[in-house]
């Protein structure tokens, strides 16, 4: 089954440039468009796509907003990449804290755009870890009282919380496997328990608690 995605820009230009890269490959296929944020949720809900690639800096509504209120009113959400012109935005980061799942650089190269859709379908790294730190260190608040708060009442084991530590280095299930000397099936299953006990809906949300309640440092 291809990945499908719904590209979200309001500059038709971006739009018909992601489409080009992403239906070159034969595993996605591009299953929407639309302008503007305020179209997303009525698209998801029809389409189903399992990535909606959206613009943060819209007219109507930017993709923070469009964020929120696609986690709050939909049910199954398809993973989220912010596509952003610049790197280090705080509307990116913005967009991270409301639960996006990563984001794109419009001046990314196809190769970029490509393993960018695939990595946020598949979950099991964090896409651009060091860019990520970058935005925690500039942006976040290390001390913040709701995020210490759900750290914890996690109570994660010490495992888990080693776990934790390496998905905020951008390790992935199987790189934390061979670092911790396990399974990739017993690294899943403390990466679900992670998400479980933090409430999380993905480890780039993980990530985000792991900085914003200080646990992470993100230099």
């Amino acid at each position: 089954m291809p990945v499908t995605v719904l590209l979200v820009d309001d500059e038709p230009l971006v739009r018909a440039g992601l489409r080009a890269v992403l239906e070159a490959q034969p595993d996605i296929e591009v299953v929407g468009e639309a302008a503007d944020g305020a179209a997303v949720i009525p698209l998801v809900r029809r389409l189903r796509p399992d990535v909606v690639a959206m613009d943060v800096r819209m007219p109507l509504m930017d993709g923070i907003e469009a964020t929120r209120a696609l986690l709050r009113t939909v049910g199954e959400p398809p993973k989220i990449l912010v596509v952003t012109t610049f790197e280090n935005d705080e509307y990116v980061y913005g967009a991270l804290r409301a639960g996006a799942d990563g984001f794109l650089l419009k001046r990314a190269r196809p190769a970029e755009i490509v393993h960018a859709v695939r990595l946020v379908a598949e979950g099991e790294s964090l896409l651009f870890p060091a860019s990520v730190r970058r935005l925690a260190a500039e942006y976040g608040d290390g001390g913040d009282r709701a995020a210490r708060a759900v750290l914890e009442r996690a109570r994660l084991t010490g495992r888990e919380a080693e776990v934790l530590r390496l998905m905020a280095r951008g390790l992935s299930n199987a790189e934390i496997a061979a670092r911790l000397v396990v399974g990739t099936e017993t690294v899943k299953s403390h990466v679900s328990a992670v998400l479980a006990k933090l409430g999380a809906r993905d480890r780039t949300q993980a990530v985000i608690t792991a900085y914003e309640s200080g646990f992470v440092a993100p230099g």
